[in-house]
């Protein structure tokens, strides 16, 4: 479990976050959502220290990461994978080399060992083929798809999913969803997705937490959502509704 406790945070004098109280647990797929510009990337990064809070406590499974000394931070940071937006892959490297890359980083292993590791990583996400193959010779869908085999690669307890379905298609996107659910199933992880996309939400959240200018104003079971009386969680979700209808003609 991952316990975010009084979380504020500000740029410029401008204060993006309000004293955000959350709890992420372990084997579950844990929403952010929101409209743009309403602090969910931020939170994410105050989450895995890629930006300090200037108040409050992070904490992974009751282990103080916020104010860690940077060894403890390191530690804690092995047990976690990323998957960026757009996949955030190396273009000089291989798919193989994307996905071995934290291995290299994070661990002492032969190469015999690591490439064990990297296919079967591969054929979890169904791209067993594809080591040879650069990211240019890739589609979208799939860069997300080695993203996440090169995420859950160190066999992380920690999932963290940054926008997973933006410029991909409504099919490749629920094809992404799915293999989101059912790795954290499979593996019992604590995975963490930003998104503002409901259909994602609605498809594979197991707690959504509802942020808006910068305050979590809603937390609760996705099938619960319908019965909020949360005027911007309300607002946020029949307008997703709308734009999914609008593309649908």
């Amino acid at each position: 479990m991952i316990e975010v406790d009084n979380i504020s945070k500000s740029f410029d004098g401008k204060q993006i976050l309000h004293n955000i109280n959350a709890k992420f647990e372990t084997g579950k797929t844990n929403m952010i959502i929101g409209a743009s510009g309403t602090g969910k990337s931020v939170l994410l990064k105050c989450i895995v220290g890629l930006t300090s809070p200037d108040e409050g406590m992070v904490q992974f499974d009751g282990r103080d990461f916020a104010h860690a000394s940077k060894e403890a931070q390191t530690e804690v940071r092995r047990e976690m994978g990323m998957l960026f937006q757009g996949g955030a892959l190396f273009d000089s490297q291989t798919v193989e080399q994307n996905v071995m890359f934290p291995l290299n980083v994070l661990t002492k292993q032969s190469m015999e060992e690591k490439l064990d590791r990297v296919n079967f990583c591969l054929e979890r996400v169904g791209l067993e083929n594809a080591n040879a193959k650069m990211p240019s010779e890739i589609s979208g869908g799939m860069k997300k798809r080695v993203g996440i085999a090169r995420a859950i690669v160190t066999k992380p307890n920690y999932l963290f999913c940054d926008e997973p379905n933006s410029g991909l298609d409504p099919q490749t996107s629920i094809k992404i969803d799915n293999l989101i659910k059912d790795i954290t199933d499979e593996y019992k992880m604590t995975t963490v997705v930003v998104s503002h996309d409901m259909n994602s939400v609605l498809e594979i959240g197991d707690i959504v937490n509802f942020m808006h200018e910068g305050r979590l104003l809603w937390t609760g079971p996705s099938d619960e959502i319908g019965d909020s009386d949360v005027h911007e969680l309300n607002e946020f979700v029949f307008a997703g509704r709308l734009m999914k209808m609008a593309k649908g003609k």
